[in-house]
């Protein structure tokens, strides 16, 4: 059976990468091809970009694109870690103008690496409700509930203990800080359990660099549900917006 596949674009600060997805085992066909995020990042560098990574596969149909941020019906409404040009900005838009008019769809990125993480990767066995919440300079949030993506979740801005949860238990502040990870390990639990607390999912999947490194970590964890490492590291964001763009999940 030929592969059913789909083309995504992961949209971070130092990268704008992309690749054809088989749709139907959510691996890559070929390699990814990444080129530099343009400097200053504003929405027409970045659609540029983005138009020269999908030209490198000559890809002519619907495409997926994350973004490191909240978007609803296509428009941008934060802009926390790139250039404020994008808030309001119809990110849908811009980047379909770019390429032509054709059909694109924009996911926050965290959502995009649930939804791949969900389907094909640590969370594919899992119903219910699963959390993937990546820890790096801040923590990005993904809820989905067998299969339907609940978009834009922020959970990383829950108060917890009186301050943020990301000021709290993101990865940076280990390394700024220079905790053990038995340390850092004890500020994640308790981020964990007010997500718990609120809502009660199946399964939390790790992701962000440090999910690496999940066997000095995830065993310190002292809350009630599992966690897991994603399974699909730096691929899930290209892979969650080639299913974004297949079958839009963002409504």
């Amino acid at each position: 059976m030929p592969p059913r596949q789909g083309f995504g674009i992961d949209v971070g600060g130092s990268g704008v990468k992309g690749g054809i997805v088989d749709l139907n085992t959510g691996q890559l066909i070929g390699d990814r091809y990444k080129l530099p995020t343009p400097q200053p990042a504003t929405p027409s560098a970045v659609a540029k970009t983005i138009a020269a990574v999908v030209e490198h596969f000559s890809w002519a149909g619907p495409l997926g694109v994350t973004y490191p941020g909240v978007v609803t019906h296509g428009i941008v409404r934060t802009a926390a870690n790139v250039d404020k040009s994008w808030l309001g900005t119809n990110a849908r838009d811009v980047i379909s103008a770019e390429l032509g008019g054709r059909q694109v769809v924009v996911l926050n990125d965290a959502d995009a690496a649930g939804l791949a993480e969900e389907r094909y990767g640590a969370g594919k066995d899992t119903t219910g409700v699963v959390v993937l919440l990546t820890f790096g300079t801040g923590i990005g949030s993904a809820v989905i509930h067998n299969g339907i993506l609940l978009p834009n979740t922020e959970l990383g801005h829950l108060e917890v203990d009186g301050k943020e949860a990301e000021h709290r238990a993101a990865s940076s502040v280990r390394g700024r800080r220079g905790w053990s990870y038995k340390k850092w390990a004890k500020q994640v639990t308790k981020v964990l359990v007010a997500i718990e607390n609120a809502m009660c999912p199946e399964l939390f999947i790790a992701g962000g660099g440090i999910s690496r490194k999940a066997d000095k970590w995830v065993p310190l964890l002292k809350n009630r549900t599992p966690v897991v490492a994603a399974a699909l590291q730096n691929t899930a964001g290209i892979v969650g917006a080639a299913m974004a763009a297949a079958s839009d999940v963002t409504h």
